[in-house]
């Protein structure tokens, strides 16, 4: 399955830190929301965008945007990542894969890795529907923030 631009979002549950998770259904239709999905923590452009989408983290909470990353990472890993970069926004662990492969966002194979999330970003509004959605097949580039932060602003 690939999640398209006017699809209807299903609530998925995910690790959160050690022991916590997050509901995506706690957050559909109450506001817009932020999906990005990248390939592993503590890589060169994984921590590059991160670090990125926190020093603008006040631009979304200022269009009051709900930020979560994604990666297949262990919670144990993500969480650590987090605290590391003081990235302000949750990051998600999708270790088994079932999220990132319902997204239509997995590699089948990656520098000798299979199944890691691709860098991607997505916009759900108000009304629970994909207002914006971007996938690349080269894990070296990045969203374009610009644009990102516009799809945010225009989602209803």
């Amino acid at each position: 399955m690939k999640v398209s631009v006017g699809d209807r979002v299903e609530p998925f549950t995910l690790p959160y830190e050690a022991g916590g998770a997050i509901d995506l259904g706690d957050h559909l239709g109450r506001e817009r929301i932020v999906l990005l999905f990248f390939p592993l923590a503590f890589t060169s452009v994984c921590t590059a965008e991160m670090c990125r989408l926190r020093d603008e983290w006040s631009a979304y909470a200022s269009l009051d945007a709900a930020v979560f990353a994604i990666s297949v990472d262990s919670p144990f890993v993500t969480s650590r990542f987090r605290a590391e970069e003081e990235i302000p926004f949750p990051i998600l662990s999708d270790f088994n894969r079932t999220v990132s492969r319902d997204w239509g966002v997995l590699y089948e194979e990656f520098h000798g890795f299979r199944g890691v999330s691709k860098r991607s970003a997505f916009v759900i509004g108000t009304d629970s529907r994909v207002a914006y959605a971007w996938v690349s097949e080269d894990a070296g580039v990045e969203p374009d923030y610009e644009e990102l932060l516009q799809a945010v602003s225009d989602a209803p």
